[in-house]
């Protein structure tokens, strides 16, 4: 029987977070044995918020870190497809022909857009990043996947792609799986400024790839319970965004709701309770790092990985745009053009 497929994937705008891990990762993880994956660097993305050329001059250097990074969490090149957007032209060409089958107040109504455009201080929305769901839907529907896990804030963004999967099917007939979207269980993962969700631009991320030390000094700056100015004073739990780390991250569940009893009954500092994330927080890590050394220390491995996978994407990409050209009749009008041209050209040279 044959597998069914994923497709996800990140910006190459630096190193992975926790939050990529709990939105995204975990699940790509888990899922790899049971679906065939694609997991897509999507620099094509990139560009609808940074378009600057030391952005595009960085993306070779980010996408072998976003690499090291799956490899480090478990993902396994043997088994998932990892590429990159922008070396697989179908993926444009694919998005033109969606572009005319969604408008642009539908867009225009899809949360994030104006999110993303306020984290990147622009006023006036770019034709690009208003089309960012359209390309993310050539990019779901090449691989003609069935399963696209993201964070929450994705959500719309998927149901754009069915729904154009839906309208192309339609007219043209049944070309595209209708990709469910699988979000994960814990959601966004906010900031350790308590502020937003987790985000490089925002400077409030845990990286994958931080060491020890660092992950200690970044807990330790930690926004708690701001009306809590002594250890003495009963605090909140929830919505503490260290409390929300430890339910995540802390194995010892029997630690955490002896700190959460503790906290509101003001019989625990915030020392106390950020020492013991750090320690949870390292011992998850520590694997992840473990094995990141060990890739990175292969000297050009994340590129043949990206590079493998790139080629077996093109192949992909080849067969389903032939698809979707020939079931909307586009194929048949450049192959009778292409059948008459040749055959003036043999009456000329028998002439």
């Amino acid at each position: 029987m044959e597998r069914k497929r994923i497709l996800t994937g990140d910006r190459p705008t630096g190193k992975l977070h926790l939050g990529h891990y709990v939105g995204s990762l975990k699940n790509r993880v888990r899922l790899q044995d049971e679906y065939e994956c694609f997991f897509i660097v999507a620099d094509l993305h990139m560009l609808t918020t940074k378009p600057e050329k030391e952005h595009i001059e960085a993306i070779a250097d980010n996408a072998r870190a976003i690499v090291l990074d799956y490899l480090a969490c478990g993902i396994d090149p043997a088994k998932s497809v990892i590429y990159l957007q922008s070396a697989v032209p179908e993926v444009c060409e694919l998005a033109l022909l969606f572009g005319n089958l969604i408008t642009v107040p539908r867009l225009s109504r899809v949360p994030s857009l104006k999110e993303m455009a306020q984290g990147a201080g622009i006023e006036e929305m770019p034709f690009g990043l208003l089309g960012y769901p359209v390309l993310q839907a050539a990019d779901i529907l090449l691989p003609r996947s069935h399963l696209v896990p993201v964070g929450k804030d994705n959500e719309a963004h998927v149901e754009v792609t069915r729904e154009i999967a839906r309208r192309f099917n339609h007219l043209y007939g049944e070309t595209f799986p209708i990709p469910e979207v699988m979000v994960s269980e814990v959601g966004s993962l906010v900031g350790t400024d308590g502020n937003a969700k987790m985000s490089k631009s925002l400077g409030n991320a845990i990286y994958l790839s931080d060491d020890e030390k660092t992950v200690v000094k970044r807990v330790m700056g930690m926004y708690t319970d701001p009306k809590r100015v002594s250890a003495d004073v009963p605090g909140t739990v929830e919505g503490n965004p260290v409390f929300q780390y430890h339910d995540v991250f802390n194995p010892d569940k029997a630690e955490v709701e002896e700190l959460k009893a503790r906290y509101r009954a003001g019989k625990v500092g915030d020392v106390e309770v950020k020492e013991k994330l750090a320690k949870a927080l390292n011992a998850f890590l520590d694997p992840i790092r473990e094995r990141r050394a060990k890739y990175e220390s292969q000297s050009g491995l994340a590129d043949e990985v990206v590079y493998d996978g790139t080629m077996r994407m093109r192949e992909e990409a080849r067969a389903t745009l032939s698809a979707a050209t020939k079931a909307m009749g586009l194929a048949a009008v450049w192959n009778r053009v292409a059948r008459k041209a040749e055959d003036v050209k043999k009456r000329r040279a028998k002439a």
